[in-house]
């Protein structure tokens, strides 16, 4: 096992809801399918990934397994990544039941995960990223460079922030998200907005750039939501 520093952040700790409890792993997909597509959601990330039947992908913050299960369809492994145990055992077992075989799930985060012997072709991190401080996305996304392939693809998706009438842009996303899922949703994203790392999105085109990635496209939606599609362009290695 690889030894990390005592003073590196412990990204293992659950911050808001506890999915090493199961009852909460078991509402996740039923909470979220309120008032997400996910499965759409998850074919337009693979769209835009353009996986062949012989790429590697890791994604980071796999959950239920959703989207590792429809990129497992498409790729020849997939290396499922998240901190809860009882999300990776859910999800192993609907992938099990799904006759998927090419998925190896990992109890791990963005700074723990050892990474494969062979370089991916992709990069997944789907609403994840938030858990860590500012400083240590960036660790994390170098660490996801490292990971790639050269010319591999990074697809980050978060509640990221466009500068200006931040104050505005929050209270519409929780009103909406209110109203297809009702107050329940409202009590997780306050707490997830006073409690978790969301930040800017020059922020993050900072540690992108930084982290040797260049940006093929950035969407900031309703000036809350951000998607990411990056190139490694750079070792991150040699740019330190």
């Amino acid at each position: 096992m690889t030894e990390h520093p005592s003073w590196q952040y412990d990204e293992m700790q659950q911050i808001g809801k506890d999915y090493d409890d199961l009852t909460e792993v078991e509402a996740y997909d039923a909470r979220h399918g309120r008032f997400r597509d996910v499965e759409k959601e998850n074919e337009d990330i693979l769209k835009s990934l353009d996986l062949r039947s012989d790429h590697v992908l890791i994604e980071f913050g796999s959950g239920t397994g959703a989207f590792a299960m429809q990129a497992a369809a498409r790729c020849a492994r997939v290396y499922a990544v998240d901190i809860s145990r009882a999300m990776l055992e859910y999800a192993k077992k609907r992938a099990v039941k799904a006759g998927l075989a090419n998925i190896v799930f990992c109890h791990s985060g963005f700074l723990t995960y050892s990474p494969i012997a062979q370089t991916a072709d992709a990069v997944v991190s789907n609403t994840a990223l938030h858990h860590l401080p500012d400083f240590w996305k960036g660790m994390a996304l170098r660490r996801m460079n490292t990971m790639l392939k050269s010319g591999g693809l990074l697809y980050l998706s978060d509640v990221i922030f466009e500068q200006g009438n931040v104050r505005e842009h929050i209270g519409r996303f929780i009103a909406k998200l209110e109203t297809l899922a009702g107050p329940d949703i409202r009590k997780d994203v306050e707490a997830h907005i006073r409690q978790e790392f969301s930040t800017y999105d020059w922020i993050i085109d900072g540690l992108l750039e930084r982290a040797g990635f260049g940006i093929v496209n950035k969407a900031i939606k309703a000036g809350v939501t951000g998607r990411y599609l990056c190139r490694k362009e750079t070792d991150a290695v040699k740019k330190a």
